[in-house]
């Protein structure tokens, strides 16, 4: 008699909610950094097997900074307040919850005016 393959298990679901792990503390390169001290928390709970999605958590402290976006990122504001303005001059402010999406590409700047958190995923 024949035995069939078992069901090849799938990955686990992965959680959002506290306890998260122990997170990654930096700061953008000093180059960059216009204003503030804007140190940064990030809590990476999901990267897939080819490394090039990545999602979870972002704090940062109040500052401004240069961006030049590699990756295309899906953000979603918890708390805070962050300005975000495109060298085209795009300016847009966003709070708890709202979401935007910054492709690949973009270059500006960020200014956390009060500290935010927010969820986020991108893919390089």
């Amino acid at each position: 008699m024949t035995q069939a393959n078992p069901e090849p298990s799938l990955p686990p679901l992965v959680s959002f909610r506290a306890p998260l792990p122990k997170g990654e503390t930096y700061r953008p390169a000093a180059d960059r950094i216009l204003s503030g001290d804007p140190m940064q928390t990030a809590w990476n709970l999901f990267t897939s097997a080819d490394g090039r999605f990545s999602s979870g958590i972002w704090e940062s402290q109040p500052g401004k900074w240069r961006c030049v976006f590699t990756e295309s990122e899906f953000c979603q504001i918890l708390s805070g307040i962050l300005v975000v303005t495109g060298d085209d001059g795009q300016l847009a402010t966003y709070r708890a919850g709202d979401a935007f999406v910054s492709p690949a590409g973009f270059t500006g700047t960020w200014d956390v005016v009060e500290t935010v958190r927010k969820h986020y995923a991108f893919y390089e």
